[in-house]
């Protein structure tokens, strides 16, 4: 079996060790890297380019915020989960924003945490129910605001996710798609899932109208 390769990035070295730990003992998943910053982080995800990075949000020199933005600018691929002791609204609503697939709580217990790093894995979104209630609530309020950066916003795509969005609208295909931002077709691939799983919608057209673009 191949194991889903995963890069750790927290501060605190006895939980990571902890995690790491946990993660190894799993006949599908490794840990392929530690990182104590977010810098450290980036410089790891260059070299290894892993399947998932679980990363703190609260980290010296770096946090784990900038260092979503920094590799998802770098890397639109990346895969990456959110990992805070803080179950604060605003902290998911900026965590969505730099990129980042999900979110979870250092509270959740070993079976949850593993069940949804292999629900990212898979390229589905994580996030805590109570909050993913509420992003869907802010999301539809901004939605309603004039203009698609609202609703952009609301969605925390990045501009090249909102460019991919409205040739989607447009009705182009993946591969009509890669030939006018000149992107490979798997980049292309990577950007509608993480649109799809960003807006929250089933297929593309729902993605389009929800971001207000649907023409």
């Amino acid at each position: 079996m191949t194991r889903a390769r995963i890069l750790l990035s927290d501060d605190h070295d006895l939980f990571r060790e902890g995690l790491a730990g946990l993660i190894n003992a799993q006949p599908d998943l490794e840990i392929v890297g530690q990182a104590g910053d977010g810098l450290e982080a980036l410089t790891l995800v260059r070299d290894l380019k892993p399947d998932l990075i679980v990363m703190d949000i609260n980290m010296p020199i770096c946090d784990g915020l900038e260092a979503t933005r920094l590799i998802r600018s770098e890397w639109a691929e990346a895969r990456i989960v959110m990992l805070t002791v803080h179950d604060e609204d605003e902290k998911l609503f900026s965590a969505i924003s730099a990129g980042a697939q999900g979110y979870m709580l250092k509270s959740l217990n070993a079976q949850d945490f593993l069940q949804s790093v292999r629900a990212a894995l898979r390229g589905e979104a994580v996030l805590p129910p109570r909050l993913a209630a509420h992003l869907l609530t802010e999301f539809a309020r901004l939605a309603d605001r004039p203009g698609q950066a609202a609703a952009g916003e609301a969605a925390g795509l990045t501009p090249r996710e909102q460019e991919v969005l409205d040739l989607i609208a447009t009705g182009a295909t993946d591969k009509e798609i890669a030939e006018r931002l000149s992107l490979s077709l798997h980049t292309v691939k990577s950007h509608v899932r993480n649109i799809l799983s960003k807006t929250h919608a089933m297929n593309r057209r729902q993605a389009a109208k929800l971001a207000g673009r649907d023409r």
